[in-house]
């Protein structure tokens, strides 16, 4: 066959129209025709036509790929372009190849209907949309058999394909096959739904176009839409909610396959090909369907530089990828906050549209009958009775009549008040109706009394605030509303510690609070539980908890500028001028009672004296712990911990014990003598004299800094001690979720720094510490320590523990060289930003030093700390260690050699110097 006979057909193909840039510069058709016609020129055999044609194809899709990648770069928002770019090469390849195996290799003179085979694109290849590194599904049909010649063309140019590094995802079906596996297999069904003929004959491509329509797809429409929405909420379980902070931009909810998803079952029910359609039929509204398109576009954008980035098919947005891709869009740092934060404000904007169209459609669904109602749903026997202007709808609440409802702006916030009055859900016109008329809520609206009365009814009336808040956020009602929230909706904090945007965490924290209200959480939350049955001002508290992050992204920190702007919200949600000044109070020092828990030693009576002061009254000590343990259960699934109720729990009891008593209640002297009796007791099978020698032997400050069962393990220790015996008690308490790890032994600088090195080689996480020295040349230490999931080590695993913590405090391993391994950062914990701070505080404590310092977490760093202070000839009493995703906050208790403060300024200057430079060296080796 004349070589100018063997021209692939691709060079006779159109190319779509809204590609990147010019169709040759991805793939010039006539060159590469001429090309491989003269390279192809009495090739008939498979290996020399592989090895003829692969080294063009490969360097054209080289070529074709780095033109596409360019034109992105520069356009980086242009993804649709991008997609069909990506398509249209692929297109032009796989089209080339296919033509040359025919007519190389397998030529048909006079071909027979039963010869003839259609290459098909399915899935998102026959959508035409595909991402950088997106497989190439390919189906080669027949109408009745797959013949030897057939097996034999697929072949050889899956194996072209692979030559070209193209991941391929084939199979080879007969027109019956296709039906007989749709009907078994939905996910076989799906990629049927998305063909697009390529190459070859196109008899079997029409022949299966029309039968599975007839066949398959008519009258199971329902079955279809079911088997698409448990896909959907099966993913959404695995993945999470749509505010998780390191999304799956394909399988996450929001993403972008919940938008192919209405594409399918569009494409099913209605026998559309184009979501544009669906207006026509009234699916959409015009400006919904804009929606769409801006939300596809920038999910598109960031799975296209996602793949760009990693080289691989990734679609999880982790943090280091987070700040690249945002740096690939252009997003630059701006009004205090990353470029990353921007970003991701706008990616989880994005992802609520997804939610509001998919909403939208599905309720258009159940309207036509295709899909059945909820199941709680359906199980009312009655529709519920609701007021005058709504109707139930589908088992929803709708508007009766929407210019009747729209007379009233009010009715912008009624509709939610009903909605939870009546427990039914909000139909999704009435939806529609909100957001279209945000405008009508100005600042009339805002300051109208019967405005505040419905919101704060919202708030406190119904049981579920919630639900009312979560939806009002989501059509902008809530921004509206409280203008001064608007900037907050959707902000990523971009750190490891909060799973949520500060919108969502806001209504976490509300929802916390009314789950302790409904009393599911009595047995967990004894104290907060307490504190609502003996009555709290529920108003002041939740307009506390509204306000309490709202000053979050600005330069300003948030807990002051929160305070300035709660000044402005809780008048106008016509609070009185005291309650106004206790939000303001609380959203001030909303982050007071945590950080006296976790960052200071509450067993130092002057820690309590100053929270006591500070807190001022048991009301406003009341408000504050139920705003702390709200907030903290509301920055993620995980966050409040065993640990952090027993420090809260400590807190409170004896600030409120000092402030109905007094503070004299908190003296050294009154909880020492205490201390002791209790040891008495539980010695009373001792001899006198070893009672009196061990109540006599230590200093004040260990007799208040612990609980008697300590005193007793420590007693025990002790007992017989020889100064060469290093004797250790590991014992898990399950109150505060860690392993508590008594040490006792002869007294000697740097045992502080050395335990904390033994407990880092061996992989503990140090919660709290505290050492004492008694006044016969021994030391006490007690530390808690928790695994690497943060829970206390399982009984099984402390013998090894022991073992290995014995061996580094005799010597036998060299700490530092150990560690040197174990402190690498993780590529995604690389790309935060954590600013060292380190402060010192002489009137945190009557007898010590407090050195505070706040940096990037990493394992080692509270050795390289401890063992820095001791070659300062630091004494460190105990250490109080508080973390936050990747930032570390250790507070040091310390004294000189001489047992002084360090009160000189020039001392303290050292002190710091020395500690940063253990830090950045800690850094460098963790980051190489």
């Amino acid at each position: 066959m004349p070589a100018s006979d063997r021209v692939p057909s691709a060079a006779l193909a159109q190319p779509p129209e809204g590609l990147i840039c010019a169709a040759e510069l991805i793939f010039d058709q006539a060159a590469m025709s001429q090309k491989l016609a003269v390279a192809t020129e009495g090739v008939h055999d498979d290996g020399a036509l592989r090895a003829a044609v692969v080294p063009l194809l490969l360097a054209a899709r080289k070529e074709g790929l780095a033109k596409i990648d360019t034109a992105f770069a520069e356009a980086p928002l242009e993804a649709g372009k991008a997609r069909m770019s990506y398509c249209w090469l692929t297109d032009c390849l796989v089209v080339s190849a296919f033509e040359l195996v025919c007519s190389c290799l397998y030529p048909l003179d006079k071909p027979k209907p039963n010869e003839a085979l259609a290459v098909m694109a399915v899935g998102g290849y026959g959508r035409f949309e595909m991402a950088p590194q997106s497989d190439v599904d390919l189906l080669f049909l027949m109408t009745r058999k797959i013949t030897e010649r057939a097996e034999s063309v697929i072949e050889s140019l899956l194996y072209v394909l692979w030559d070209l590094r193209f991941k391929v995802g084939h199979a080879s079906r007969t027109v019956n096959d296709c039906l007989t596996l749709g009907e078994e297999d939905f996910t076989i069904r799906t990629a049927l739904l998305e063909r697009r003929f390529l190459a070859g004959s196109p008899a079997p491509a029409k022949t299966l176009s029309k039968r599975l329509r007839t066949e398959l797809f008519e009258g199971s429409e329902t079955e279809f839409i079911d088997a698409k929405l448990a896909e959907r909420d099966i993913r959404h379980e695995k993945q999470g909610e749509r505010y998780v902070v390191e999304p799956n931009v394909k399988e996450g909810k929001g993403g972008l396959r919940d938008l192919q998803s209405l594409y399918w079952i569009a494409k099913y029910v209605h026998h559309v090909d184009k979501i544009e359609q669906l207006v026509k039929l009234k699916v959409f509204r015009p400006e919904e369907y804009k929606m769409f398109q801006k939300a596809e576009n920038f999910l598109w954008a960031v799975r296209c530089h996602l793949h760009l980035i990693t080289k691989r098919p990734n679609e999880q947005l982790t943090f280091d990828l987070q700040v690249e891709v945002a740096e690939r869009m252009g997003y630059t740092d701006k009004t205090g906050r990353r470029a990353v934060e921007h970003f991701m404000q706008d990616y989880f904007r994005n992802a609520t549209l997804v939610g509001d169209l998919t909403r939208i459609f599905l309720t258009k669904l159940e309207a036509i009958h295709a899909k059945p109602a909820p199941l709680l749903q359906r199980m009312f026997s009655r529709k519920p009775k609701v007021k005058p202007g709504y109707e139930v709808v589908h088992g929803r609440m709708a508007v009766e009549n929407e210019a009747a409802f729209l007379q009233d702006p009010l009715n912008l916030l009624r509709v939610f008040e009903e909605g939870l009055r009546t427990g039914l859900l909000i139909h999704p016109d009435a939806m529609r109706l909100v957001t279209a008329n945000l405008g009508l809520i100005d600042d009339d609206f805002r300051n109208d009394k019967e405005a505040r009365r419905i919101f704060l009814d919202l708030l406190l009336k119904h049981g579920n605030p919630e639900r009312a808040l979560r939806r009002m956020n989501e059509l902008g009602v809530l921004g509206a509303f409280i203008p001064e929230f608007a900037p907050i909706v959707a902000m990523m904090q971009f750190n490891m510690y909060h799973s949520y945007t500060v919108d969502e965490h806001t209504i976490q924290v509300i929802s916390h609070f009314a789950r302790i209200e409904r009393l599911e959480l009595e047995e967990e939350l004894p104290i907060s539980s307490e504190i609502l049955r003996e009555g709290v001002d529920r108003k002041v508290l939740m307009v506390a908890m509204l306000c309490h992050d709202i000053g979050k992204g600005r330069d300003q920190d948030h807990s002051i500028l929160g305070a300035q702007i709660s000044r402005k919200v809780a008048p106008r949600l016509g609070l009185s001028k005291a309650d106004c000044d206790t939000v303001e109070w609380l959203v001030r020092y909303h982050l007071l009672m945590s950080d006296m828990a976790q960052k200071r030693d509450i067993a130092d009576p002057r820690t309590v004296r100053d929270f006591a002061k500070a807190v001022g009254s048991v009301k406003r000590l009341d408000l504050l712990t139920l705003l702390t343990v709200c907030d903290i259960r509301g920055v993620g699934p995980s966050t409040w911990n065993n640990w952090k109720a027993v420090l809260i729990r400590a807190l409170y009891r004896q600030t409120r014990h000092a402030l109905e008593e007094g503070m004299e209640a908190l003296g050294r002297e009154n909880r020492g003598a205490v201390a002791k009796k209790l040891l008495r007791q539980e010695l009373s099978g001792w001899d006198k004299k070893d009672i009196k020698r061990e109540t006599a032997r230590h200093y004040p400050p260990y007799w208040q800094g612990l609980h008697v069962t300590a005193h007793v393990v420590f007693a025990n220790l002790l007992k017989d001690l020889k100064d060469s015996d290093v004797r250790i008690d590991l014992h898990p308490d399950e109150d505060r979720d860690a392993t508590r790890a008594c040490f006792a032994m002869t007294d000697h600088p740097g045992i502080f720094s050395r335990i904390c090195g033994a407990l880092a080689l061996v992989g503990a996480n140090i919660v709290d510490a505290r050492t004492f020295t008694s006044n016969d040349g021994y030391v006490t230490a007690a530390f808690w320590i928790q695994d690497a999931e943060g829970h206390p080590y399982e009984a099984s695993r402390l013998p090894r523990l022991r073992k290995m913590i014995e061996r580094t405090l005799a010597g036998e391993v060299i700490t530092t060289d150990a560690m040197q391994t174990r402190d690498k950062l993780k590529k995604r914990e690389r790309a935060f930003r954590v600013p060292t701070s380190i402060t010192f505080d002489n009137e945190g404590s009557e007898i010590y030093t407090i050195i505070e310092v706040d940096t990037r977490d990493r394992a080692g760093l509270l050795h390289d700390l401890t063992r820095t202070l001791a070659g300062l000839n630091v004494y460190i009493a105990s250490a109080v260690i508080a973390t936050y995703g990747e930032q570390a906050v250790d507070t040091f208790y310390v004294k000189d050699m001489f047992g002084l403060k360090f009160h000189a300024t020039q001392k303290q200057q050292l002190l710091e110097k020395k500690l940063r430079e253990a830090i950045e060296q800690g850094t460098k080796r963790a980051r190489a």
